[in-house]
């Protein structure tokens, strides 16, 4: 039987519930003992289309911000970066079948010219640089 792959829109996982963990080690820049909120690609979601237009949220400021507003000392690190992207993905599937950019997550908000998201994302670049662009944030 062939695997079929979940679409982005499968991906972002509703049902999905946050979980706030003590890490026993080190862990990227979380040391051992903190507590480590894992979100979820709808909490992800949620925070970037709370971003003000015309304006930048770094990957770090929203790992800040959720680990405050879920009471845990850290965000983690890997899961925010894989959900931004699930985040961004679904959001383009949604203008790529007509959503006006009003309308999705706006999350070129979260990502510049430097933003390791954005070399993976499978559109590329230039969709996020031009709504960057008209919004007048930095590339």
């Amino acid at each position: 039987m062939a695997y079929k792959r979940k679409t982005w829109a499968e991906k972002m996982n509703p049902d999905a519930e946050p979980e706030v963990k003590r890490v026993d080690k080190d862990f990227a820049d979380i040391p051992a003992g903190a507590t480590m909120l894992i979100a979820t690609p709808a909490i992800v979601d949620d925070y970037v289309r709370h971003i003000p237009k015309g304006t930048h949220t770094s990957l770090q400021q929203m790992r800040k911000d959720l680990a405050a507003e879920y009471n845990a000392e850290f965000t983690c690190p890997v899961t925010s970066g894989i959900f931004l992207r699930i985040v961004a993905e679904n959001a383009y599937e949604e203008f790529q079948k007509g959503k006006a950019t009003s309308k999705i997550a706006p999350f070129w908000r979260m990502m510049d010219k430097k933003s390791p998201a954005l070399k993976k994302l499978t559109f590329g670049p230039d969709f996020v640089l031009e709504q960057r662009s008209k919004e007048k944030i930095p590339a």
